[in-house]
């Protein structure tokens, strides 16, 4: 379904570049599980950006290639990209309030993607609304619907996210480290709504995160980056239990310790 292969990311500067993204090769196949983790710098959500073509070209050098279903992306314009955002290939942030609109309620935001990629009338668009935040884990929807941004707790902020990114049912669903902000309970009860969305519907799912703890719970397989590059990908049980990287020993020795225990407990 995605095949990424020997993509690089580069910023122009008074040296020559920076390289942000060396020579990244991924495959995501329907209904698969990946995990991309790394520390902050490590180029996961630069690639992710360059997967969703938010990427402003004019200053960002990239290359390689991203193909989606046999489609280059690399090669199409801002307008052709703008019909794969939101419908095929959707992405939720790490915090909502800088992407959800304050001033605006709750329901036109969740049918915004419907709004520019379908025709459908007013009624219909709202009922697909109210089965996406069911779907995302909102209850008694029809009263959220319209309320505003604000009045909501972190936690359900990034439901409506979610429900926002499933609202035309995306084939592949970008998760950048959308439960950071969010304490260790709500945590996992968002990764359980994840796992029901890829179980119930399908979706593919591409996990970026700092936490290894947090793929693990999540995951199926694993990538993990290090300044751009790819030091260790596989099963992520593997290279959980067998990491052989001392970058990715260090990853899993400085979650926290309760995130350790939760994540122990949950594998047995």
């Amino acid at each position: 379904m995605l095949q990424i292969e020997h993509l690089k990311i580069a910023f122009p500067n008074p040296k020559g570049h920076f390289e942000a993204v060396k020579d990244f090769s991924l495959h995501v196949e329907e209904g698969q599980v990946i995990g991309i983790v790394g520390e902050s710098g490590s180029g996961k959500s630069m690639t992710a950006h360059a997967i969703m073509g938010l990427l402003d070209r004019k200053s960002v050098q990239v290359s390689g290639s991203i193909r989606f279903e046999g489609v280059e992306l690399l090669d199409l314009t801002r307008s052709q990209m703008r019909s794969y955002q939101g419908k095929d290939l959707s992405i939720i942030f790490q915090e909502p309030m800088t992407s959800l609109n304050p001033t605006m309620k709750i329901g036109p935001q969740v049918e915004e993607a419907l709004r520019i990629h379908t025709k459908m009338p007013p009624k219909e668009r709202k009922q697909r609304a109210l089965e996406a935040m069911a779907l995302a884990g909102l209850p008694n929807g029809e009263q959220l619907y319209h309320q505003y941004p604000h009045q909501l707790s972190g936690g359900m902020r990034q439901r409506v996210m979610i429900a926002a990114a499933l609202v035309l049912r995306p084939k592949l669903l970008i998760a950048d480290e959308p439960t950071t902000a969010l304490d260790v309970t709500i945590q996992a009860q968002i990764l359980d709504t994840l796992k029901e969305i890829n179980r119930k519907e399908g979706i593919a799912i591409l996990f970026i995160s700092h936490d290894l703890g947090v793929i693990r719970a999540l995951c199926h397989h694993v990538v993990v980056m290090q300044q751009g590059e790819i030091v260790e990908a596989g099963d992520v049980e593997q290279v959980f239990h067998h990491p052989q990287q001392a970058y990715t020993q260090r990853l899993i020795a400085s979650r926290p310790t309760r995130t350790k225990l939760k994540a122990g407990g949950s594998h047995g």
